[in-house]
């Protein structure tokens, strides 16, 4: 039986093409695709995809104010290392408030995160139960600088914690790692399959 968060993964994206639709600037485009890409190749556990030269700057730096310790990430083998750390937690947002412009791209959105209680405290939440089920949501912004090749500069995630909630779930909703990685690689197939290969690099007129 399928959980019924799968509808919400798949449909995470939506603000963003909802988005990219209705712009017309080529290389706020070309940042739109980069993050769009990136959220499905994070989603799929694709991490050398996401910190290649086609799609992110030579030196990135994340700001990410998850839980209890601010962390701040330097270079691209620290954000593989970073995403690498997280282990397997399942993510997705919702209700984006999505902009672009010249140098990048701000989103406020809903923030979830499903996971045993032992791999939340990895993140710095707290949870009683470390074989418990979770679901974690949060108000979060979060500002993406962009270079003149449309690729990405470092991530900046800030939570409003007076939003925070945590609340155990029944284990009969789960929604694996392993399903949310297949959803995910089924969106990048259907970007490619609907935009052509390498769509997601910027190409100066």
């Amino acid at each position: 039986m399928a959980s019924r968060y799968e509808q919400a993964v798949y449909d995470c994206m939506n603000p963003t093409l909802e988005l990219y639709h209705r712009t017309e600037n080529p290389f706020h485009k070309a940042i739109l695709l980069n993050f769009w890409r990136h959220v499905h190749l994070e989603g799929a556990a694709m991490f050398e995809e996401i910190t290649a030269e086609d799609m992110m700057s030579d030196n990135p730096v994340y700001r990410v104010s998850w839980g209890e310790t601010p962390q701040v990430v330097k270079g691209r083998e620290g954000v593989a290392a970073f995403y690498a750390s997280i282990g397997d937690i399942v993510l997705w947002n919702s209700g984006d408030m999505l902009a672009v412009a010249d140098w990048g791209i701000a989103d406020e959105m809903w923030f979830h995160q499903m996971s045993t209680g032992a791999e939340l405290r990895k993140l710095g939440h707290r949870a009683e139960k470390d074989d418990g089920l979770y679901l974690v949501s949060s108000k979060q912004a979060f500002v993406w600088p962009y270079d003149d090749q449309a690729r990405l500069k470092g991530e900046h995630l800030y939570e409003d914690k007076s939003t925070l909630t945590i609340e155990e779930i029944d284990p009969a909703e789960a929604l694996t790692p392993e399903r949310v990685r297949e959803i995910h690689r089924e969106c990048l197939a259907e970007m490619e399959r609907q935009m052509g290969p390498e769509y997601w690099v910027y190409r100066k007129r």
